[in-house]
């Protein structure tokens, strides 16, 4: 598959990022939209999985900046956990491990397929500090290997103004529960 925008899309889709991006300063203080754009435009497949993430419903943002690589971090700042990424079990695994009624996808795979990374609990928290998200859903996060091992795995909410880590089984889904990533660009 190619992981490359027409101009079209490309141009349609950056005044999308742009908008957000001015609407949303709390996120990115100090940064400039140019060097931002300027950086996405001179990785067209980073464009690609940052554009996936904007179809599938995940509204990406800039959440920071490593001044000393120049790389730019984007998260899914979508309100709820994104649309198109809900109702999914943790992993391949559990989707493989599932007699009846299996979901059509798991967020570890669909994550890899956008070229984009689950968020971690720290990630997931820092980027509850710019908004409240996910106050009626809730994501899957990047679960510590000692814990899948022994078949779970970690998700993350907000509610009662808290952000809350709970685990379930790597086999389970809802229709409330997605994931969000990050990208560096």
């Amino acid at each position: 598959m190619k992981k490359e925008l027409s101009s079209k899309q490309r141009e349609e889709f950056l005044k999308t990022l742009k908008a957000r991006f001015k609407k949303n300063r709390n996120r990115h203080k100090g940064l400039e939209w140019e060097k931002v754009q300027a950086k996405l435009e001179a990785n067209t497949e980073k464009l690609w999985s940052v554009n996936e993430m904007e179809r599938t419903g995940g509204e990406p943002d800039v959440v920071g900046h490593n001044k000393k690589t120049g790389e730019y971090i984007f998260y899914d700042c979508s309100a709820e956990s994104p649309k198109d990424r809900r109702n999914v079990c943790y992993d391949l695994e559990a989707l493989e491990a599932r007699k009846e009624f299996k979901p059509k996808n798991n967020a570890v795979d669909m994550a890899a397929a956008i070229g984009i990374e689950l968020l971690s609990e720290k990630q997931y928290r820092e980027l509850q500090k710019l908004g409240k998200f996910d106050t009626k859903t809730s994501s899957w996060v990047k679960t510590p290997a000692d814990i899948r091992e022994l078949g779970g795995a970690l998700f993350c909410d907000r509610r009662y103004d808290t952000v809350f880590v709970y685990h379930n089984g790597v086999q389970s889904y809802y229709a409330a529960r997605g994931f969000r990533g990050s990208l560096i660009v």
